[in-house]
C-alpha cells in the first residue's frame, strides 16, 4: 500500500512544487510506483511534468466532487514510466468553496485515493499555499508532511502556524499522521544568514531535518518552463543531484520500501 506524503507550507515561494515533482521524479528512477497528484489550483505541478492544461479533460476537482474515479483521472509519463499524474486545473478555487457543503468534507481527498492505494508505494501530494480546506483534506489523507523551508530571511515565520494545523488534524481527523522531515531549500553556502537558517532549523527541528539540502539552482528554475522534472531537463545539475539524494534519503528513512 501507497505511503502517502504532503509537500506543505502555508507560504509561498519555499521550492514546495519543485519539491513535489522532482523528488516524485527521483523515486520514479528509483523505480518505485509513484502518483503525483496537484491539489494546487494554479496546477504548476502538472505543468511542471509537462501536462498541457488545455489537454486535461479531468482533473482532482472531478475526483473530489464529482467523484469520478481517481483512475480516469490519472495521466501517465511516457518519459517516467514508473511516474503518474493526478492533474489539478483552475476548477480547484471552486473545489474549496464547493466542499464547504458536503459531507466528510474533510476525507473528499481520502476517499479519492483509497482505490489507488495499492497501486503505488508513494504519493506525493502537492498542497495549495494556504491552510485552507484543500490543504486540510490533504492532511487528513496523507501518512506524513515533508515540510520544505527557504534558508532566507523570515523562513521559520509561520511554521508554527502549520504545526499547530498538523497538530489539529492528528487530533481529530488524522491521528497517524507524522512529519516525515523538514527540508531545507534555496541554500546558498555563499551567504552567513543561509548558514544560520539552517543551524536554526536543525535546532528546532532537530532529526527531523533532511540531511540533503536543496541548492539554489538555475536548472531548477528553468526546468518547467521546460514541462520536465529537473532529472529530466538536466541531471548532472547540482539540482538534479541533490533530489536524487533526498530520493535516496527518504527511501532509507522508510527501510528501502
Amino acid at each position: 500500500m501507497a505511503r502517502v506524503i504532503a509537500i506543505a507550507n502555508q507560504k509561498g515561494g519555499v521550492g514546495k512544487t519543485t519539491t513535489a515533482v522532482n523528488l516524485a521524479a527521483s523515486l520514479a528512477i528509483a523505480e518505485k510506483r509513484t502518483l503525483l497528484v496537484d491539489a494546487d489550483p494554479q496546477g504548476n505541478a502538472s505543468s511542471g511534468v509537462g501536462v498541457p492544461r488545455a489537454e486535461i479533460r479531468f482533473s482532482l476537482y472531478d475526483a473530489l466532487i464529482d467523484r469520478r474515479p481517481a483512475r480516469d483521472v490519472i495521466l501517465t509519463d511516457a518519459r517516467l514510466p514508473y511516474l503518474h499524474i493526478l492533474p489539478a486545473t483552475q476548477d480547484l478555487v471552486g473545489a474549496e468553496l464547493e466542499l464547504v457543503n458536503l459531507q466528510g468534507r474533510e476525507t473528499a481527498l481520502r476517499r479519492a485515493l483509497d482505490p489507488v492505494l495499492n497501486d503505488y508505494e508513494y504519493i506525493l501530494i502537492d498542497c495549495p499555499p494556504s491552510l485552507g480546506l484543500l490543504t486540510l483534506n490533504v492532511l487528513t489523507a496523507a501518512d506524513a508532511v515533508i515540510i520544505p523551508i527557504q534558508c532566507e530571511y523570515y523562513a521559520l515565520e509561520g511554521i508554527s502556524q502549520l504545526l499547530n494545523t498538523i497538530r489539529l488534524v492528528q487530533q481529530n481527523f488524522n491521528p497517524a499522521l507524522a512529519i516525515d522531515g523538514v527540508l531545507l531549500t534555496m541554500f546558498d553556502t555563499r551567504i552567513n544568514l543561509a548558514r544560520q537558517v539552517a543551524s536554526d532549523a536543525r535546532e528546532y527541528f532537530g532529526g527531523k531535518v533532511f540531511r540533503t539540502v536543496i541548492p539554489r539552482n538555475v536548472r531548477l528554475g528553468e526546468a518547467p518552463s521546460f514541462g520536465k522534472p529537473v532529472l529530466a531537463y538536466d541531471i548532472k545539475s547540482r539540482g538534479a543531484e541533490a533530489y536524487l539524494a533526498l530520493g535516496r534519503e527518504l527511501l532509507k528513512r522508510r527501510g528501502g520500501r
